[in-house]
C-alpha cells in the first residue's frame, strides 16, 4: 500500500480515493474473517476460539502491542508518530445468539443452535479490516488507536462493562470512540447518524405472584394469581402511560409468562418475565420504583403477594453532538451526502452506551440491506444475513473517520 503519498496533513480527497482502493484491495481478506466468524459463532463470555482468532489475526497484521481483557476480549494499540498525541479507541463485539440458522448458504453457522444472527461477525471482521489499514499506515499519523474487541454484548451484565471494570479505557485513555453496528433497514452502501440520545436503557423483570391453588371449579375456595397477574400486567402498563412524559418513549413488555395448572387446574404460582425501555436515566429509576409498587399493591388488594424483581441493565447510549457532527460530515466526504442519513430514536439497547459514559463516543449504523438478492431480514431472526459488499464501507468508513478525527484539535 503506497501510505508513504500521505503525510499527517494529507489530502482528504486523495485520502478518501486511497482508502476505498485499500479497502477493495483486501475485501477477499475481510470476507474470509466474516466467513469465518459466521460459520463459528459463540455465545456470549464463551467466545474464547474467536479470541483466538482474533489474536492469530493480529499477530498476522503485525499488531503485537495486545492482551485479553475481560477473560474473552482483547484490546490492541496501533502507534503512530507520536504516540502520546491523541488517542481514538474503535470497538467490535464478538459473540453470537442462541439461535438456529435457517439460510442456506455455504457459510452457514456450523455450530447448532448458535449463530451471527446480530452481525457482530460483521462488526469484528470489519475492525480487523480497519486495523490492517490503519497498522500500514501508522507511519503516516500521529497518536494512537486502540482496538477493542470486546466479548459478551447481548448478555448482561455487558462485555464493555467488564472491559471497562478492567481498564479496557485506560492506559491511554481515548480522547474519542467509534462504533458500528449493522442495519438491514438499510440499504448497503448507506450509513446512518443521531447526535444525542439514540438507544434505550433496558432492564430485565422476574416477576412471582403468589397465590392459592385448587379446583377451577372451585374459584371461591382458592386465590387464583392467574388473575391477580392479569391486573398486575395491565395495571404497569398505566404507568407508562399516565405517569411517564408523553414526549419520552417507554416501553414494558412481558414476553415469557408460565402458570403451570390445567383445565381445571388453578396453579399456586404464576411466573413472568419483562424488559422495560426508556431514554432518561431519572424516569427510569422512578419507573422501577412505581412498577415494585403497583405490583405488590394489586397482588395484597386480591389476597395474593408478589415478589418484583428488576435487573438493572444498560444505560441509554448517547452519542456525543460535537463528536458525531463531526463524524457525520466525514462520512459525507467518504460516501457522499446521499449515502448518509439521519437515524430516528432506536428502543432496542447496546452496551456500548456504557464507553458512552466514559468517552465522546459515537455509534453509527452500517446499511446491509439488498432486497433484489432478498437480504432484507433484520437482526435477532434466523435468517439474518448481509450483502458482503458492506464490509468494504464498514471498514473503509470506519478507517477514514478515526484518521480525520486524529486531525481534529
Amino acid at each position: 500500500m503506497a501510505a508513504e503519498h500521505f503525510g499527517f496533513n494529507f489530502d482528504r480527497f486523495m485520502l478518501t480515493d486511497q482508502i476505498h482502493q485499500y479497502s477493495e484491495e483486501i475485501f477477499q481478506r475481510t470476507l474470509q474473517d466474516r466467513v469465518h466468524l459466521h460459520q463459528h459463532p459463540e455465545l456470549s463470555f464463551k467466545e474464547f476460539e474467536t479470541q483466538k482468532y482474533v489474536w492469530q489475526r493480529l499477530d498476522e497484521i503485525g499488531i503485537s502491542k495486545k492482551q485479553k481483557v475481560a477473560t474473552t476480549g482483547i484490546v490492541a494499540l496501533i502507534e503512530g508518530k507520536n504516540p502520546s498525541a491523541k488517542t481514538i479507541a474503535l470497538r467490535a463485539d464478538m459473540d453470537a445468539l442462541p439461535i438456529q440458522e435457517a439460510n442456506k448458504v455455504d457459510y452457514c453457522s456450523r455450530n447448532i443452535g448458535v449463530m451471527h444472527a446480530c452481525g457482530h461477525d460483521v462488526h469484528t471482521s470489519s475492525l480487523l479490516g480497519v486495523a490492517t489499514l490503519l497498522q500500514k499506515m501508522r507511519n503516516e499519523f500521529e497518536g494512537t488507536i486502540k482496538l477493542i474487541f470486546q466479548p459478551g454484548e447481548e448478555k448482561l451484565p455487558g462485555g464493555a462493562s467488564l472491559m471497562i471494570k478492567e481498564g479496557a479505557l485506560e492506559n491511554p485513555k481515548p480522547e474519542a470512540m467509534f462504533g458500528q453496528h449493522v442495519m438491514p433497514l438499510i440499504e448497503c452502501g448507506k450509513v446512518g447518524f443521531r447526535s444525542g440520545v439514540y438507544m434505550a436503557s433496558t432492564d430485565e423483570i422476574y416477576v412471582t405472584v403468589k397465590g392459592k391453588g385448587g379446583h377451577g371449579a372451585t374459584p371461591h375456595l382458592n386465590i387464583d394469581p392467574v388473575l391477580i397477574t392479569s391486573h398486575i400486567v395491565i395495571a404497569l402498563q398505566q404507568i407508562v402511560s399516565r405517569n411517564s412524559n408523553p414526549i419520552m418513549p417507554s416501553v414494558l413488555s412481558f414476553g415469557k409468562v408460565i402458570a403451570n395448572g390445567a383445565t381445571n387446574v388453578i396453579p399456586d404460582t404464576v411466573y413472568m418475565e419483562g424488559t422495560f425501555r426508556t431514554l432518561d436515566e431519572k424516569w427510569r429509576m422512578d419507573a422501577h420504583q412505581k412498577m415494585m409498587q403497583m405490583a405488590e399493591a394489586v397482588a395484597k388488594g386480591m389476597g395474593g403477594s408478589c415478589e418484583f424483581n428488576i435487573v438493572k441493565g444498560y444505560p441509554a447510549l448517547i452519542n456525543n453532538p460535537e463528536l458525531t457532527a463531526r463524524a457525520k460530515k466525514y462520512a459525507q466526504e467518504f460516501m457522499g451526502k446521499e449515502n448518509v442519513v439521519d437515524l430516528d430514536i432506536w428502543m432496542a439497547a447496546e452496551d456500548f452506551a456504557f464507553y458512552s459514559q466514559q468517552s465522546s463516543a459515537c455509534f453509527y449504523r452500517l446499511g446491509t440491506r439488498n432486497e433484489k438478492r432478498g437480504i432484507t431480514s433484520t437482526v435477532h431472526t434466523p435468517t439474518f444475513d448481509i450483502d458482503e459488499n458492506a464490509l468494504k464501507t464498514g471498514v473503509g468508513l470506519m478507517t477514514y473517520l478515526t484518521l480525520r478525527e486524529l486531525q481534529e484539535k
